[in-house]
């Protein structure tokens, strides 16, 4: 198991416990004891994306134009799941540029558009069953800016998509088969033993992908700006299961909760072998420092500061200065918990809750602090 795998694993199992280490909290009016626990921070760990996911959420809701934004999901076959496995980072990084290149080709066709587009693209690597299932999820706002500052909408009226899928295809398929043909010549790809013989080598194996139907899935466009925000914050952090889907464990056996959507999304259960169930977690966990949500074109970070004012201006909205990390993270928790006081004492809701003692890293409070909690009311 990979070195990454492990420290996940480990970041997880420890996860709000006594071995991360963290701090007892005494009411100053009713005195009343409480134990908080460090989190891990882990971007695989289920419990500790709330504060991240609200500030993306705020940054993406700050950089929102009054325009409809497209949903395009692009995915690759199954039989390059294995490469995948064993070079992640390449792979990945294939799949995103990839699609970027079909909708950035597109875009500055003057038949379709004609001007500088912008995407944010989130990598998603898992099905509801928890296989490896590596896909791009890809919110695109319709139109563009263009050289002379301009918003330019589609040649083909503003509500219908923004090109032809069977041409997304096949410039999808082409970009990343070319370029996985290179990868291959210049021996960048570790190739588990057996694999292309499996398939009656190269040529057969490169054939056959070119023969499959790549899906490049397009939705309806969302109709308010509040439904951009809303289906990103459900995507944006989202990680391979939650707590709330893992409804039993037992006798080794892992129950999951999962969604058929063979049939019409209605959920079931399925059991799984524990050691398989972390096998198929660890398929899910992304390379040390690799970026799973990208933006680009006019909304990357080089680009933004000065192009989204640009399209506003075209667009005619006024709206103030981007949002400063500090501004986003008041906001993110205002948003998480609302009016509500997370200071306040639980016990008598007038007194205050202040840090009485820090615990260190594997270490357990003291005992009589744990015999006075146990005999709280």
């Amino acid at each position: 198991m990979p070195a990454d795998h492990l420290k996940v694993l480990k970041a997880l199992s420890i996860c709000r416990t006594a071995e991360l280490g963290g701090h007892i909290d005494q009411c100053n009016s009713c005195a009343h004891l409480r134990i908080s626990y460090n989190s891990c921070r882990n971007r695989h760990c289920p419990k500790c994306q709330g504060i991240n996911k609200e500030m993306w959420i705020i940054q993406q809701e700050d950089m929102l134009l009054p325009v409809v934004y497209y949903h395009v999901v692009f995915t690759i076959p199954e039989e390059l799941n294995t490469l995948c496995m064993y070079n992640p980072r390449l792979m990945y990084d294939l799949l995103f540029h990839s699609a970027w290149h079909t909708i950035k080709t597109l875009s500055h066709d003057p038949r379709w558009i004609g001007a500088k587009p912008a995407a944010t693209m989130i990598l998603h690597t898992w099905s509801q069953k928890l296989m490896l299932h590596p896909h791009v999820h890809c919110i695109v706002p319709n139109g563009g800016i263009t050289t002379e500052g301009k918003w330019q909408f589609p040649k083909k009226g503003k509500d219908n998509f923004l090109y032809p899928v069977d041409a997304m295809k096949a410039l999808y398929k082409g970009y990343f088969m070319d370029h996985l043909k290179s990868m291959f010549q210049a021996k960048l790809l570790t190739i588990p033993k057996g694999y292309l013989e499996k398939h009656g080598g190269f040529k057969k194996w490169k054939n056959m992908l070119y023969r499959k139907d790549w899906v490049v899935f397009t939705k309806k466009p969302f109709s308010q700006s509040k439904h951009v925000i809303d289906y990103l914050g459900r995507y944006s952090h989202r990680v391979a299961i939650t707590n709330r889907r893992i409804k039993n464990i037992d006798n080794g056996k892992v129950t999951v909760e999962y969604k058929d959507y063979k049939q019409e999304a209605i959920k079931k259960e399925i059991k799984i072998d524990a050691t398989e169930f972390i096998r198929r977690f660890c398929l899910h966990i992304l390379p040390s420092r690799y970026r799973k949500i990208r933006t680009l074109g006019f909304l990357s970070n080089a680009s933004k500061a000065k192009s989204i004012p640009i399209a506003r201006k075209a667009l005619r909205v006024k709206h103030d200065h981007l949002l400063t990390i500090a501004q986003r993270k008041e906001k993110a928790i205002e948003n998480l918990f609302g009016n509500v006081n997370i200071h306040q004492s639980p016990c008598c809701k007038r007194g205050i809750m202040q840090m009485k003692i820090a615990i260190t890293r594997n270490r357990p409070p003291p005992k009589y602090i744990l015999e006075k909690i146990k005999n709280q009311k």
